[in-house]
């Protein structure tokens, strides 16, 4: 973590640049639709089924007005004839009331087959996102900003049933129901009406679809600064306790209320540019319901149509343009749940800046091997290297330390053993590093990550624990272990006794980020949790920083014995943990300035070790 801060100010530069990148290169409406469909086809049953309940629907909702006009029709009768009105009417009144059944059954029918399609794509779609960002690189996570990013996920899963939705059970149904009855109109009575619907529709079409596509810059404004604004709140959250510290709770509710203030601007906007957009599409259906509604009038005036003709063009208009008037907001819909599905489709296809190679093998080890640093040259940032030709070996069951001054490069070299970060090409030539890394001879490059990191256990510096249960956080090192092996980890980790104590023992929650527990608990939590694991190749980064000295020395005497037969990296400040290490390195601006046993150093007049060592014993004193 230390060494990463430095790079602190070029991340959030690179951060910008794939920002702007990713606009640059946002995908069409038609290429994030294509993304989609596989997800859909896994239920091309599903979907063509609800396809067909959808006309089935369609086809009996412009039944209806049919039958109306019948029924109208019919009630036109000789006075007293009792047989009409017994016959005709009432037969007409039950085929209407069937088809208005249908036209709910099938409509409902529609959205009980297609429901469990919708929602497994969202799920599939969801879960490999999730996969997929824990499969990123730790570079990615630490450039990260997780409330715009937990923003993006929620509004992209949604976008899929907002999506699905809207196309499916209006958009397309809409367009079967304009095509049936414009083909109606145009057999049953003349072109005109088809012509005025016709021209109606391409004016309503044109201007809703160009003053969405204006308003869409302000919508997607919004959405940015909503997005901001969920990000700085929950920043400011987790970081309460920083904010007590200083006494910013009203700096931090200025920061937030200037968000809200710039968000509820573009809110407004976006408001008053929707509201322009009704009363434009409006106005558009009113002027083609009063020239349909005169053209029919005029027809019943000479004769040419009847009153049922009249109540069913009105009839046909007002199913037509009821849908229709919802146009705006449902185009405005799709493309920004086209627009949120992009964002959720550009977090999947980030590249892994740590991927295994084709055809890697698992790493094979029949005991504790020996892991060699072999001339390691690495660097963040191109332009600042922070290790310099590390070299050096830990041979299987031994333990090599690590001690130098913060910043020198120490958990650099425990990221690199884990693979959040690679050494650079194997022809030690690079930008970003060179040098070669093994356990047991193979480059740890050359094989699977998962092997790699099951092989290995950490108690790092900074302990985060789950919003769990302390049992949970325990067994997290291997969750199929059981209870009792967590008492027992427990035990080891000088942790039983503490959580015996407290009300709901291994049931009690640590809280987020574990922040419930002192940092010393915590981290006897994660000891306990890599003593659980029970790993090959151990590494200790400082994992008795948090601890009073009475707790250190009983622990210390728990990791001597975890480390047995144990291959073990200790990265340490404190060099009284380091004693009895088979070598200790010094590390100094990424290099290796001293090397050897603690007696040895200590015993080297005018060295860097020898002076660390008299200075903190002076301190102790």
């Amino acid at each position: 973590m230390r060494s990463s801060s430095a790079s602190s100010h070029s991340a959030s530069a690179q951060t910008a640049a794939e920002r702007a990148r990713e606009v640059a290169q946002r995908r069409s409406d038609w290429a994030t639709l294509s993304r989609l469909f596989p997800y859909l086809w896994e239920y091309k049953w599903r979907v063509g089924a609800a396809l067909t309940f959808m006309v089935g629907a369609k086809m009996a909702n412009v039944g209806v007005p049919l039958l109306l006009k019948q029924l109208v029709d019919a009630m036109t009768i000789k006075p007293g004839s009792v047989e009409a009105l017994l016959v005709v009417p009432i037969g007409l009144l039950v085929a209407y009331g069937g088809l208005r059944l249908c036209t709910s059954l099938f409509t409902e029918l529609r959205e009980l087959i297609f429901a469990k399609a919708t929602e497994g794509a969202t799920r599939s779609i969801a879960l490999q996102v999730f996969g997929h960002l824990h499969n990123l690189s730790l570079r990615f996570h630490l450039e990260r900003q997780t409330g715009g990013m937990t923003r993006d996920i929620d509004r992209g899963t949604r976008g899929v049933q907002s999506l699905i939705s809207y196309s499916l059970y209006s958009i397309f149904p809409t367009l079967i129901e304009v095509t049936m009855v414009l083909v109606l109109l145009g057999t049953k009575f003349d072109m005109g009406y088809v012509w005025i619907t016709l021209v109606a529709l391409v004016f309503y079409v044109t201007f809703t679809v160009k003053v969405t596509e204006w308003r869409t810059q302000f919508r997607r404004e919004m959405n940015e600064l909503e997005s901001a604004s969920q990000t700085r709140a929950i920043d400011s959250l987790l970081n309460f306790e920083t904010v007590k510290y200083f006494n910013n709770e009203v700096f931090e509710t200025e920061r937030y209320n200037t968000a809200l203030e710039k968000l509820r601007v573009a809110r407004i906007k976006s408001q008053t540019t929707l509201s322009m957009l009704n009363t434009g599409q409006q106005l558009v259906i009113a002027t083609a319901l009063i020239l349909m509604l005169y053209r029919a009038t005029q027809g019943v005036a000479d004769g040419r149509m009847t009153l049922g003709d009249l109540v069913m063009v009105n009839a046909f208009m007002i199913q037509l343009y009821i849908p229709l008037g919802f146009l705006g907001v449902l185009y405005r819909e799709i493309k920004q749940s086209l627009t949120d599905l992009d964002k959720m489709f550009v977090l999947l296809e980030k590249e892994r800046e740590i991927a295994d190679e084709p055809g890697a093998q698992e790493l094979t080890l029949g005991g504790p091997p020996t892991v060699r640093f072999e001339n390691v040259r690495f660097a963040y940032d191109p332009e600042r290297e922070i290790l310099h030709g590390v070299s050096f070996e830990i041979p299987a069951g031994k333990t090599v330390a690590v001690v130098g001054p913060s910043g020198s490069g120490k958990s650099t070299l425990a990221r690199l053993l884990y693979r959040f970060y690679d050494v650079s090409n194997h022809d030690d030539t690079g930008p970003q590093g060179s040098g070669r890394i093994s356990i047991n001879g193979q480059d740890i490059r050359e094989v699977t990550q998962a092997s790699v990191r099951q092989s290995i256990g950490i108690v790092p510096q900074d302990t985060v624990l789950f919003n769990d249960t302390i049992e949970y956080n325990i067994l997290y090192g291997r969750p199929e272990a059981g209870h009792e092996a967590a008492v027992a980890a427990a035990k080891a980790a000088h942790i039983h006794t503490f959580i015996e104590r407290l009300p709901k023992g291994y049931a009690t929650m640590v809280g987020e980020r574990g922040l419930k527990l002192s940092g010393g608990e915590k981290q006897r939590v994660a000891i306990a949790r890599t003593l659980l694991k029970n790993p090959p190749i151990v590494i200790f980064d400082e994992a008795t920083s948090a601890l009073d000295s009475a707790n250190e020395r009983a622990i210390q005497a728990e990791l001597r014995t975890a480390a047995r037969n144990k291959t073990s990296l200790v990265i340490a400040h404190r060099l009284s943990t380091v004693v009895d290490a088979h070598e200790i390195l010094v590390l100094v601006n990424g290099e290796v300035v001293e090397r050897g046993r603690h007696s040895d150093l200590v015993s080297r007049v005018g060295g860097v070790y020898a002076g660390m060592w008299a200075l903190q014993q002076s301190s102790s004193d």
